[in-house]
Parts: structure tokens; sequence; C-alpha cells
């Protein structure tokens, strides 16, 4: 087959220690006037108090809003546009975890396009370019930095609702792994238990014809050779380094893995997208209340066990970059050991095992099946084809702890 590889990506992408230390300059070479989201947390934390003074001593005034709700629920957006609207940014500056960002990218949208945020659901109806956006992560989980999505929770929407818009793509991503370093362990397993499984199913996602008219017509396009390079390099950090970021101790290396990884994981679902994992989330995130990247990754073993036999060349590939040894295996018993050591890696970080333990009852199960089915983007990115049956078969096998193959 023939290579095809595309991404969609930031103009600028600063990795690396000490390099929060940039923003003040690269904002400056946008505009003047920088509108910040982020939390209550970070406005007491001395790094963001030292990258506001480098704002300022790069010439730029800033305003802070520091009131962003985790899921960003659509009054948190009206408040902050609010907020922002009459200081009149040229920029917007998310700092943060995942809703921060993605709170920055809403706020860009709305600052430059008005109307109602409902206008801008689904994938490409942000009409053109929104105010510069540069992304500044204190967790290594979302990848929000680099992609071209904005997750938020509308109250007249039994599921949370997503933009997705290349236009919404940071200008600039720094990503300085020492802002991680303060971050709990159960925060950085459960954000790298996400970006493990964003680039798993970004690995996995179907591969479409390449056509010339692809990358137009669809915000996630599938599998190809760029998203590809970079989800396996997320896979092999992640997977080396997420138990030991999550252990006592001051493990930099791992927290340093960690960052390019969940950055790695960013670019490649960023292009390629998620699928049956994410999918089903939806509707057990909204039922259960329970952390995305919990969700996610409780999925992960089962939805790659229904997956197994359209995708035993990339599971033998990602067994590998966990660290199985080619050995004598064969690709088909690779591949089962790649679902074995993903259970096991999430096991080892306390993440749950079963929709059971999320207090998902027996009698929702059909439920979650049936709505998960809505999520078409994600359920027609699946690698293997999925209806609400083959969705309720991965939702009951989830629910018992049973892979599929095992029960057959």
């Amino acid at each position: 087959m023939a290579s095809f590889g595309a991404l969609r990506t930031p103009r600028k992408i600063i990795f690396g220690k000490g390099q929060r230390g940039a923003l003040g300059g690269a904002a400056k070479s946008l505009g003047a006037r920088a509108f910040v989201c982020t939390d209550s947390r970070m406005t007491t934390d001395r790094d963001f108090v030292a990258m506001m003074d480098d704002l300022n001593n790069n010439g730029v005034s800033v305003q802070v809003y520091d009131r962003t709700i985790a899921e960003i629920p659509l009054t948190c957006v009206a408040d902050c546009v609010a907020s922002a609207a009459p200081f009149g940014p040229d920029l917007v500056i998310g700092i943060g975890g995942g809703s921060c960002m993605d709170l920055a990218k809403a706020v860009a949208v709305m600052l430059a396009h008005g109307g109602n945020i409902r206008d801008y659901y689904g994938e490409f109806q942000v009409p053109g370019p929104v105010l510069p956006l540069i992304l500044v992560p204190t967790t290594s989980g979302t990848g929000s930095e680099v992609t071209p999505v904005a997750v938020l929770s509308d109250p007249d929407k039994l599921m949370k609702v997503g933009i997705a818009s290349p236009h919404i793509i940071s200008h600039t991503a720094i990503c300085d792994p020492e802002l991680t370093y303060s971050c709990p362990a159960s925060l950085t397993a459960i954000a790298g238990a996400d970006a493990l499984t964003h680039a798993i199913e970004a690995f996995t996602a179907i591969r479409r014809p390449a056509t010339p008219q692809l990358t137009n017509e669809r915000v996630f396009i599938g599998k190809n050779a760029l998203s590809d390079h970079h989800a396996l390099i997320a896979i092999e950090r992640i997977s080396r380094s997420l138990a030991r970021a999550c252990s006592p101790g001051h493990d930099e290396e791992a927290r340093d893995d960690m960052m390019l990884g969940a950055l790695s994981a960013g670019l490649a679902f960023g292009t390629a997208g998620t699928a049956a994992a994410h999918a089903i989330q939806y509707p057990i995130g909204a039922f259960t209340h329970t952390p995305h990247g919990t969700g996610v990754a409780l999925l992960m073993p089962y939805v790659m066990d229904f997956n197994r036999s359209a995708c035993v060349s990339e599971f033998a590939q990602i067994a590998m970059a966990m660290g199985s040894p080619r050995a004598a295996m064969t690709d088909e018993q690779l591949s089962g050991e790649a679902i074995r050591r993903v259970a096991a890696l999430f096991a080892e970080v306390c993440v749950p095992s079963t929709l059971a333990e999320l207090g998902v009852p027996a009698d929702k199960l059909d439920w979650i099946a049936e709505q998960s089915f809505t999520i078409q983007r994600l359920v027609n990115n699946n690698p293997k084809a999925l209806d609400v049956g083959s969705l309720s078969t991965i939702v009951k096998a989830a629910f018992a702890g049973i892979l599929i193959g095992e029960a057959a």
C-alpha cells in the first residue's frame, strides 16, 4: 500500500524543561493584549505568577480569568466571554489542564465570530480563523494543546459535545514537563491513561482511501503514516513511564516522558481521531460523572479485544512498542500480548477494570450501547464495523470483566 500521511499541527511546538519561559516572547509576537484562561488553583502557583510577569516584561497586557470549571458547562463559556470582550484581547492563552485549554479555544471562537457557542458544534462549523491561541498544559493527558477539538458540557444535551475545527488548533503549544512535577499521582494516572488510549485508538483507527479531498471532508481522517509515527512514540514513552510517574518519589525522567508522550498522542489523534472506547465513554461519563480518562482506559482492553481480528499487525507493533520482544512470537501472539500489557498497566495505576466498579447498573448496558452508536464520528472511525449489537457486546464484557476472546 502506498504511503499516505497528513498532520494538522500548531505553527510552533516548544517542548522541554524551562520552556515556559518562552511564553512572553511568543505572546509578544502575536499581540499586545493577552486574555488568560486558567483555574483558581493555578493563580497562586509560583510558575504561573512567573509566566504572568514574563508577559508583562514583554510589554503584553494581561487579563486573567481563573474561574474555569471542569467539563466546561456553557455558563462558564458565557461568563468567560463576557469577561474577555471588554478587554479586547489580541490573543488567548490557556494554562492548565484540558478544561482550561478547551475553554481558551471556545473563547477564541466566540471573540472572533460571535453568535451562540452551539453554532459551532460538530465538524468544520467554525467559519474562519479565531484569535491566536497559545496553550500551555500542566498535565500530561488530553493533548488539547495540539488538537482541533474543544469539549463542552451542554445542559440540553445528554452527553458532552465537541467543536472540531482546524481553526481552533493553537498557534503555539508550550509543553514544559516541569509544570507537571507537582501533579498528584491519581491525576497523573488518569491523565496518562487517557493519553495512552488516544495513541492506541489513533494507531488502530480505520484507514480511509487517500483521496485528495479526504482532509477537507473530515477533521479526523483515520490512521496514516504521519499519525502512526507519533502514536508509536506516545505508546513507547507512556507505557514505560506511566507507573513510574505515579509512584512515590520524584522521577523527573518519567514525568518528562509522560508530557512528550501526551503531546505525541495529541498529534496522532488530532488528525487520525479516536474510536469505540471514546464513543462508549460519552454515555458512561454522563451517567456516572467519573473522569473521562478513567472511562476510556477501563474500556480500552475490551475494545482492543473486539477489534483484534482487524488489527493483528497494529497490535503486534503496539506490543513491541510496550516492550514485548519479537523473539519467536507471531503477530497473532503479539496482538494478544498487547491487550494483556495494556490491561496490566492500567491495573497497576489503579484504573478500575469493570463498569460495575464505576457504578453502572446492569439495566443501563443496552442504553449505553444505543447512546454510543449515536456518536457516529467516532463509531465510523473504528477499524471494525460497529452496530448497536456489537457495542452492546463490548459494554457487557466490560461490565462483567471478561475479555470477549476469553468468553468465546
